[in-house]
């Protein structure tokens, strides 16, 4: 006869995932704090429990401080997305330079640096959405409002013409 299923086996359990996003960082703090925005709304619309935001240079918090606090709240699996349209040095070379010195004091932790946003095939959609958010904004329709980046840059204006 079978042994019984043991719910408190953990190897039988996957590894508790955390999610880092991380950026360039800017010594704008409107921009940091856009990413600080993204990694909330993507903590509370994914699975994962333990998700961080972090920038490459710049600002705070840096990879490894985010990293560390993924370590912090039990994580034994660290995947790092780079918030980058497109794969450049950063991705290739820094951004997986930074985490294996932001590992190296947790040996028994797995981690991962995905791709960037690339071609991914929902990015027509969303430079669609976009495009047609701000030019409502723009020819002032009533039901349209700023989007949240133009609303702090002085954008969604249309200019020249006539």
């Amino acid at each position: 006869m079978p042994a019984a299923f043991d719910s408190s086996d953990t190897s039988l359990q996957p590894p508790v995932t955390a999610v880092v996003i991380v950026d360039h960082g800017s010594r704008k703090p409107a921009s940091n704090e856009m990413l600080y925005q993204a990694t909330k709304i993507f903590a509370a619309q994914s699975d994962y429990a333990i998700v961080e935001s972090a920038h490459m240079e710049l600002a705070q918090p840096d990879i490894a401080a985010a990293f560390r606090r993924c370590i912090e709240q039990g994580a034994a699996r660290v995947v790092v997305f780079p918030y980058f349209l497109s794969p450049g040095r950063h991705w290739s070379e820094d951004i997986p330079r930074l985490v294996t010195e932001a590992a190296r004091p947790f040996p028994d932790v797995e981690w991962l640096v995905t791709a960037p946003f690339g071609l991914h095939p929902e990015m027509s959609s969303i430079i669609t959405d976009r495009i047609r958010h701000c030019l409502g904004a723009a020819e002032g329709k009533p039901d349209v409002t700023s989007c949240d980046v133009c609303e702090a840059g002085g954008g969604c204006e249309l200019r020249g013409g006539q």
